[in-house]
């Protein structure tokens, strides 16, 4: 086993804190460091931590570290997953795909364009329902804008049916599944887009992280 407060990322060693022999001690300011690096090798060389995303990058880390004292502070549950919600370009994807990265140790998830969903069930029916409704870690990305889904006739609600059937999981795991999501649109949107029943699921599946409605586009 490795100091799992060191990663090394393009030949240069990161600290993310220090490691006593049974845990780490998360720096805050390290992490920032790690990250702004990762993502420029992710990204690109335009990418940056913007200063007025601290806050919502500092309940991030606290959450994925799983900093139960902090969490609990900004009333952060550790066993539900993440909903990003925030204006369009605002950085919520990157965020999510680079932060998996600071617990390499943890179970990764996979990043799953919603629209992709919608498509493979009007593709494969019920079975897509079936492959995003199983154990895997998913982070679904975009939640609330994809195109309804139509398999021979049948019109559903796909986004909506997967989300009901990881709260199924959620529960029969005991809080062991994960599910993370991003998204542009608001808590009464999401209930117009999903309804009351899987908007209240929701609730329990997630904690809500937003970014303020006043977030640049980063991609200008």
């Amino acid at each position: 086993m490795g100091n799992p407060s060191k990663i090394i990322e393009g030949g240069v060693e990161f600290s993310l804190g220090k490691f006593d022999g049974k845990s780490v001690l998360y720096d805050f300011p390290e992490i920032q460091i790690y990250l702004n690096a990762k993502g420029k090798m992710l990204f690109g060389k335009q990418f940056q931590i913007h200063d007025e995303d601290k806050e919502i990058l500092l309940k991030l880390c606290n959450y994925f570290v799983r900093d139960e004292e902090n969490c609990e502070k900004n009333g952060i549950d550790i066993e539900k997953g993440i909903l990003l919600s925030g204006p369009v370009g605002c950085g919520k994807t990157s965020l999510m795909r680079l932060l998996r990265h600071i617990v390499p140790m943890q179970r990764p998830y996979d990043m799953i364009p919603c629209r992709n969903v919608a498509f493979s069930f009007n593709h494969l029916g019920f079975k897509t329902i079936e492959e995003y409704g199983s154990t895997k870690f998913f982070c679904f990305d975009d939640l609330g804008v994809e195109p309804a889904g139509r398999f021979y006739g049948k019109d559903l609600n796909v986004m909506g049916e997967v989300l009901l059937s990881r709260y199924e999981l959620y529960l029969e795991t005991k809080k062991k599944v994960k599910t993370h999501a991003t998204t542009n649109l608001n808590a009464e949107e999401l209930e117009e887009r999903y309804g009351n029943r899987v908007r209240s699921r929701m609730r329990e599946l997630f904690n809500l992280i937003a970014f303020d409605k006043g977030a640049g586009d980063k991609r200008k």
